[in-house]
């Protein structure tokens, strides 16, 4: 009788860790994934030499502009230099929800951002982030330029040559959730 129960005791014991040992696989499984598109948008990001930014207008119509970031940071917050009286600036200071588009260099894949823009006059941040050809269209850049701050809140991404496809139903791209900042 004892060996039944002793028997017994094992066999749930086996029963009760293996769920354990394989919801840790399934997490470490999940943050390579999120690593691996993590690691191939700055990739894209890098290699493409400008994006668009897309911000909201009074109307709450989306506008679209050609922008030439600064490679992204290792969170992948993006910088931007802009005149403090383009229409951006304006449109960002009725709504910080922003959307950054990056088309791949091979045109086969695209990462988009959609984030929280902020308008940064810090003259520090000003000189770190300029660019000298730039200096054509600033004739004072101590006064008429400023950064922009996009810090990401989530990304899709697509890249087929990377091993990264949509959904085959949906076409619902690869998604990666950034920790609020």
């Amino acid at each position: 009788m004892k060996s039944i129960q002793k028997l017994s005791f094992i066999t749930s014991l086996i029963l009760f860790l293996m769920p354990c040992k394989g919801f840790s696989q399934k997490a470490e499984t999940i943050d390579t994934t999120k690593n691996k598109l993590i690691s191939a948008a700055r990739e894209i990001m890098v290699s493409a030499s400008t994006c668009a930014l897309i911000t909201l207008d009074e109307e709450g119509r989306p506008r679209v502009r050609t922008m030439d970031p600064f490679s992204p940071e290792n969170d992948l917050t993006v910088w931007f230099g802009t005149n403090e009286k383009s229409r951006k600036v304006n449109q960002i200071k009725q709504d910080q929800r922003v959307t950054l588009y990056y088309l791949d260099s091979d045109e086969s894949g695209y990462v988009m951002i959609y984030g929280i823009a902020q308008l940064v006059d810090d003259q520090k941040e000003k000189e770190k982030r300029w660019k000298n050809e730039w200096e054509a269209f600033y004739t004072n850049n101590k006064k008429e330029y400023l950064l922009i701050k996009v810090i990401p809140e989530w990304m899709e991404i697509s890249s087929p040559n990377r091993g990264i496809t949509n959904d085959t139903i949906t076409w619902q791209p690869q998604r990666v959730l950034f920790k609020s900042k």
